[in-house]
């Protein structure tokens, strides 16, 4: 292989002899490093980028991010620097003082200095692929980024749709640093449940004897881009990559496959401190000392309806513990989370390289990939189960819940578990694992880890009715082809039906005969007691029942009494009866009013739609879009597709849920399907901006080309980073 130097003399003269070097030092890198990159849009539009080195590939991977959805690169990057007050004004502002109490610019610059060689390496690439994009598309005006600096890729080392960092209040963080009293408003409609599935399967119960995986993330639509990324340094991985990081986050190599899902254990920590005035600043008890709270000047800009900027500037306020978020019971409340940007980069980028799972083991030994479990499979038929990358030691007599005492030094973390120290599986005899951002004490059956075994912090979550389907599906079949995994995966069993609709048929039969109800509701009664529980885009009964369902959880959630109770246990309760009753004559009107009558097919209201490059997309009852016959996690679809209605629509338009799904099967060669919300590209004009969206709406995977064989026969241009 050509060493990199010279590669890069060799550029710089051949940009001499043809009389066109650049002024700027940059545009040469930029040159050598597209001299270096092909890509490769197969039929479907998806980029397959060849670099020399993995520099180059990262290079030639950003570039073809930003062809297909720059909008979406420079929001995400906006929204982890803190910036995105620069683009969508006062409405941000307080998200944007959230992230800069940990993100802090002058910090990741040092940190981005003192990375190892070749991390930083990769980090100018990514910029540099970014720039070039920019320099070579004058068409493409960005909202605020103009020019991206290496450092700015620490700002966002972690896939996942929302880090950690969110989980702070903002309505807490504008009270507190606002000065004004802030109240959220509660969303009376039932919210979708986030997270992902995630299926290994052994060779044991695979009809051809080798490892099987499911990537299923549920995310909002469009969040991350498919593509493949090889160079000549060992670099060949495969999947989904969050729009603007340089590594796939959920996808495979050659060898080994991977697949995150939100994790439930308890990863951050709220201290309440003592604080006291003291001159001009405040100190806080720590023991038997009072430490100085350190303080410091966040400035943000923001932008006005006019387009003029205004500075804001808030004095921050920190403990060793981490940065204050708010105000309770006269303590200030501090956070503590993971925040080490630079092996997290690390760990996001070796692991795609990892080729078994010893390899893949070693890099969970960087511990940074706090907030999600991982479900794992390699070509020698290893099959694992890796829960949060990092969960603090801590003293179990506190209830880490709620905020522990920031004034008692037993309170502090005491290191983080090791591998060893988690619920972590390996190769278990029950031939199959399953995460479902439910519990690791079901992600095996009965070879599962034992809860007693481990400290509460560990889970938070507990089970949920995706975990009790997938354990049924996966362990009623005995030899698995990518076929019948993916029919696994979108099997259309509502289980979270299976004891609420028993439940509504006796309350229906304890009626008085003389009760209207008895006579007005028993159509829709027997109508879903006879129903399989099945959803379909033809099911009349899933209609039914999710509009029920979704009736019943706002009377319940609105109820007083039912605070601080298991809101699935409090559906199906003998307290619920009225409730229930009530919901479901509330929900026959409703579909009746809406769609001319209560037996509606689910696939007539039940949509997908994409109508504009827009991050906020828009919906219209009158133009065209998908019917989807699977839905909301919440009842257990293990195909979730979180739907609801917007101003001027009857229907209901999913915006998250199942995104990318591929299924993998690793051998000698590794075969596999997938497919995409929608399409790839963010342009309608572009063929690919929604040509997969009948094979979403069907789970009808497509083949992936892993392989340059593969590709003969299904490519539409191979080009250069610069070619147009």
């Amino acid at each position: 292989m050509m060493p990199r130097a010279l590669r890069l003399l060799l550029a710089v003269a051949l940009l001499s002899a043809c009389d066109t070097t650049p002024a700027d030092p940059a545009r040469a890198r930029w040159e050598a490093h597209a001299a270096a990159v092909t890509i490769t849009r197969d039929d479907w539009g998806i980029p397959h980028i060849v670099g020399t080195t993995d520099a180059d590939a990262v290079f030639g991977m950003m570039y073809a991010q930003a062809e297909d959805d720059f909008p979406r690169i420079e929001m995400n990057y906006l929204t982890a620097m803190g910036r995105r007050a620069e683009a969508d004004g006062e409405r941000a502002l307080w998200a944007d003082l959230r992230m800069r109490l940990f993100i802090d610019p002058d910090s990741m610059r040092a940190k981005y200095a003192a990375s190892p060689e070749w991390l930083r390496a990769l980090m100018d690439a990514w910029a540099d692929g970014l720039n070039y994009f920019l320099a070579t598309h004058p068409e493409v005006q960005p909202e605020v980024l103009t020019r991206f600096e290496p450092w700015m890729a620490l700002t966002f080392s972690e896939g996942s749709i929302g880090g950690d960092i969110e989980s702070v209040s903002l309505a807490g963080l504008e009270a507190f640093y606002g000065a004004r009293a802030v109240a959220a408003t509660p969303d009376p409609r039932p919210r979708e449940p986030g997270g992902s599935n995630g299926f290994a399967i052994a060779p044991a119960r695979s009809a051809s004897g080798k490892a099987l995986l499911l990537i299923n993330p549920h995310t909002s639509f469009f969040f991350r881009e498919e593509l493949q990324v090889t160079s000549g340094e060992g670099l060949n991985a495969y999947g989904a990559v969050t729009w603007g990081q340089f590594f796939v986050y959920q996808g495979f190599n050659e060898r080994a496959g991977w697949m995150h899902t939100s994790s439930g254990a308890d990863v951050i920590d709220e201290y309440a401190e003592r604080v006291t005035p003291a001159g001009a600043g405040f100190t806080y008890r720590y023991g038997n000392e009072d430490r100085p709270v350190r303080a410091a000047t966040v400035r943000l800009k923001v932008r006005g309806a006019d387009g003029t900027f205004t500075d804001r500037a808030f004095t921050t306020y920190h403990t060793h513990h981490g940065p204050v978020v708010r105000e309770a019971d006269g303590h200030w409340i501090t956070v503590r989370l993971m925040n080490d940007p630079v092996t997290a980069l690390q760990q996001s980028y070796r692991r795609t390289k990892a080729t078994d799972h010893a390899s893949f083991r070693e890099t969970m030994r960087l511990h940074t990939n706090s907030s999600n479990n991982t479900i794992f499979a390699d070509a020698s038929g290893n099959i694992a189960y890796f829960h949060a990358n990092h969960v603090a030691k801590r003293d179990p007599r506190f209830d880490w819940s709620k905020p522990v005492d920031g004034s008692d030094p037993a309170t502090e973390w005491q290191g983080i578990h090791t591998l060893e120290e988690s619920p972590d599986l390996l190769n278990p005899p029950t031939g199959w694992i399953q995460n479902t951002n439910n519990w690791p004490y079901s992600a095996a059956g009965r070879y599962s880890p034992r809860r007693e075994s481990f400290a509460r912090y560990f889970d938070e979550a507990g089970e949920n009715a995706r975990g009790l389907h997938a354990i049924a599906v996966l362990s009623r079949e005995t030899a698995f082809t990518l076929d019948k995994l993916v029919a696994a995966a979108y099997d259309p069993h509502l289980n979270a039906f299976d004891d609420l609709i028993p439940a509504l048929v006796a309350d229906h039969a304890a009626l008085p005969a003389r009760d209207p109800r008895k006579a007005k509701l028993a159509d829709a009664v027997a109508h879903l007691r006879d129903w399989d529980r099945r959803s379909s885009t033809s099911s009349t009964e899933t209609s039914l029942a999710i509009h029920w369902g979704e009736a019943l959880w706002e009377r319940l959630r609105a109820d007083p009494d039912g605070e601080g109770v298991s809101l699935d246990a409090q559906m199906r309760s003998p307290q619920a009866r009225e409730a229930r009753l009530l919901a479901l004559d509330s929900t026959m009107a409703r579909l009746t009013r809406d769609f001319g009558d209560w037996k509606t097919a689910w696939g007539q209201i039940n949509r997908f739609q994409r109508l504009t490059g827009d991050l906020q997309q828009p919906f219209n009852d009158n133009a065209l879009s998908t019917p989807v016959g699977f839905a909301s996690s919440r009842w257990g679809s293990l195909a979730a597709f979180g739907a609801r209605t917007y101003p001027g629509t009857k229907r209901m338009y999913g915006t998250s849920g199942n995104s990318f799904v591929a299924v993998v099967e690793f051998g000698d060669s590794v075969r596999a399907l997938a497919v995409t919300a929608g399409g790839l590209s963010n342009d309608p004009g572009n063929r690919h901006f929604n040509d997969q969206a009948e094979r979403y709406a069907q789970g009808k995977l497509r083949q992936v080309y892993f392989y340059r064989t593969d590709l003969e026969g299904h490519t539409e241009r191979t080009y250069r980073p610069g070619e147009r």
